[in-house]
């Protein structure tokens, strides 16, 4: 019986002299209370009874949030989520197990340090500028304060800049306001363009109108002239000639507002000898006009110009005539 309780003690104490430490972590051996070593991933052994382990410690990358409210320079209030990622360096696992009880709060009263030092003194946008300035910041610090403590601090991030809802709602409406700026600028602008171009485009038609004008009176001018020649070549004189064309040009004017059937135009008065009249008070005024101008042609050409006095050597004056 006693042989039985033997062996099953010494399988007991066989099996409480083997342990496993998995990957990416690490066992803290203490002997009598006292640390006795660190061990590493994999099967491992301490003496049953003599040795235990007093705890184990995560190697991989681990990520802290740490939510801070601040006040910025301009006085309002923002809510900050910093996010920590940090890992148990293998070389200081006696530090990180026996200098910190609790890691996690010291992490975090560093970000709390640091983030309402550096907030205060920006203004709302410039804090969302320059968030990555802040986390470098934070970073730094903790890095300085936590690397004696086994804790390397592998980055920080500011992932969330949380203003007051009133201040948000303001902000957008600033936003909202200036785009509706530059929007009633862009649509000015756009109608002066149209503007102008439709400007443009009446000055340019007006003066091929005006250009087609002239060209049209030019060769009416032109064909007036031929037609004159050739009646006169056939012994019609330059009168005749001119009351033809115009008789002619009467009955052509007639026809074109006869052949429009939607046409009200009334032409008055519509008889030949209107026309005959007409160029009959035209040719009067032409030859009044040619009298008038020789006849101030003949008085200009007879007006004496008076000289100028001159003086003699004793101081007399003499005229010239």
């Amino acid at each position: 019986m006693i042989t039985y309780v033997f062996i099953v003690l010494a399988v007991f104490l066989l099996l409480a002299s083997f342990f496993t430490v998995k990957q990416q972590s690490a066992a803290v051996i203490e002997r009598f209370g006292k640390y006795s070593s660190t061990r590493q991933s994999g099967l491992q052994l301490k003496i049953p009874v003599i040795d235990r382990v007093a705890g184990r410690l995560n190697l991989r990358i681990q990520q802290l949030d740490v939510i801070i409210e601040t006040k910025t320079k301009d006085n309002v209030f923002v809510k900050m989520k910093v996010s920590v990622q940090f890992k148990v360096i293998q070389e200081k696992v006696y530090e990180a197990f026996y200098k910190l009880e609790y890691p996690h709060d010291q992490i975090t009263s560093y970000v709390f340090d640091v983030v309402r030092a550096e907030v205060p003194k920006l203004k709302l946008d410039d804090v969302f500028e320059r968030k990555d300035d802040i986390a470098v910041a934070v970073k730094r610090e903790l890095n300085e304060a936590m690397t004696t403590y086994g804790y390397d601090i592998i980055n920080t991030l500011i992932t969330d800049i949380d203003p007051d809802i009133q201040v948000k709602n303001a902000m957008n409406r600033i936003n909202a306001a200036d785009r509706e700026k530059t929007a009633a600028e862009y649509e000015a602008e756009a109608g002066r363009i149209r503007i102008v171009a439709k400007a443009k485009a009446e000055a340019e038609s007006k003066r091929l109108q005006g250009q087609g004008i002239a060209d049209q009176r030019r060769e009416i001018a032109r064909g007036l002239v031929e037609s004159v020649d050739v009646l006169n070549k056939v012994g019609i004189n330059s009168q005749e000639a001119s009351a033809l064309i115009v008789v002619t040009q009467h009955y052509d004017t007639l026809q074109a507002i006869g052949a429009d059937a939607n046409s009200n135009l009334i032409l008055l008065p519509n008889s030949p000898q209107a026309g005959s009249e007409m160029l009959n008070n035209m040719v009067a005024s032409f030859t009044a006009s040619n009298q008038v101008g020789e006849a101030m042609k003949k008085a200009n050409s007879t007006k004496r110009v008076p000289k100028a006095n001159s003086k003699d050597e004793f101081g007399t004056t003499e005229e010239n005539e």
